[in-house]
C-alpha cells in the first residue's frame, strides 16, 4: 500500500537558531507549512530557502495559531512540530510505516526526550513527556490559547519512538518561560471563570514542587533538577497568584500595570 502523503506544519516567532536544525530532521515530509508570526531575524529566509511553504499572521495563541497552520496544509496527515524540537531518523522511518499501514489512528502521541544543558532530562515529570504530534487534521483540532491540547473523536495511540526538545538552554529561559506562560495561564483560567486566593497559590505551588522534586525523581538531575522543580513550582505560584491579583483588582493582568 503506498504511503499517505505527509505534511509538516510548524509556528515560528524568531527561530534563525533553532529552524534548520527542525527543518533538516522533517526533510522526508512531502511538504513543510512555517507559519510565523512577526519575526525581526533570518526566520522566513530560512524557512523558504528550505523549500518550505512560509506564511505571515499576527500572534492568535498557540491554539489557534497551530489550528491556522493545520488549514495551510495540502495533506490530512499532519506532523506538528515546534521549531525547537526534532524527530530523529528511526522516528522518521516510523511514522512512513505507519502512514503506508491500513489501519490508522486519528492520531499518534510520541515520547519526547527534553534536553536541557546538553543532556537527557529523565527525571523532574519531563520523562516520558507525551505529545501528540502527528495526526489526522479533519478529525480533530487544537483547543486552548496556552499548553494547548489536540481534541478529536477518534483512537489517538501512543507510539515507543521519540522526538527530542531543546526548548530551554539557561536558567534565565526557565525563569522568562515561569512569567510568560504564568501570565497567559492565568488570564485563561480568569476567562473561564476560574478564581483563586492566596492560599491555592501556596498549596498549589508546594505539591507541585513535591511531586516534581520527589515524586518525579528531580532529585536525581542534580542542581538542574532542583533548579528545573523549583521553577515549575514557581510558575504555578505565580500563575494562582496572577489570578487571584485579576480578581481582586479586576481584569487582565495588562489594564493592572497602570494600576
Amino acid at each position: 500500500m503506498p504511503s499517505a502523503p505527509l505534511s509538516v506544519a510548524i509556528i515560528t516567532k524568531n527561530e534563525e537558531q533553532n529552524l534548520p536544525d527542525c527543518l533538516g530532521s522533517v526533510a522526508f515530509a512531502d511538504e513543510i507549512v512555517v507559519l510565523d508570526s512577526g519575526s525581526t531575524d533570518r526566520t522566513g529566509e530560512i524557512a523558504r530557502d528550505a523549500g518550505a511553504m512560509w506564511f505571515c499572521e499576527p500572534w492568535k495563541g498557540y491554539g489557534a495559531q497551530k489550528n491556522s497552520a493545520l488549514q495551510k496544509c495540502s495533506h490530512d496527515w499532519v506532523l506538528v512540530v515546534d521549531a525547537d524540537e526534532r524527530v530523529p531518523v528511526q522516528t522518521a522511518g516510523t511514522i512512513r510505516e505507519i502512514l503506508a499501514g491500513g489501519e490508522l489512528a486519528s492520531a499518534y502521541a510520541f515520547r519526547r526526550k527534553n534536553y536541557f544543558h546538553g543532556r537527557w532530562i529523565k527525571g523532574a515529570d519531563w520523562w516520558p513527556d507525551y505529545v501528540v504530534r502527528l495526526k489526522r487534521r479533519s478529525r480533530g483540532r487544537y483547543e486552548g490559547s496556552t499548553h494547548e491540547k489536540w481534541t478529536t473523536d477518534g483512537e489517538v495511540k501512543r507510539l515507543d519512538c521519540s522526538i527530542e526538545h531543546f526548548s530551554f538552554h539557561s536558567y534565565s529561559d526557565l525563569f522568562r518561560a515561569l512569567n510568560d506562560y504564568s501570565t497567559q495561564l492565568a488570564e485563561q483560567m480568569y476567562s473561564r471563570g476560574k478564581r483563586g486566593g492566596p492560599l491555592d497559590a501556596f498549596s498549589h505551588g508546594l505539591w507541585t514542587f513535591l511531586r516534581s522534586y520527589f515524586l518525579k525523581l528531580g532529585f536525581s538531575e542534580g542542581f538542574d533538577g532542583l533548579m528545573i522543580s523549583l521553577t515549575q513550582a514557581g510558575g504555578t505560584f505565580l500563575k494562582y497568584s496572577k489570578l487571584y491579583e485579576m480578581d481582586r483588582f479586576g481584569g487582565a493582568l495588562e489594564d493592572n500595570r497602570r494600576l
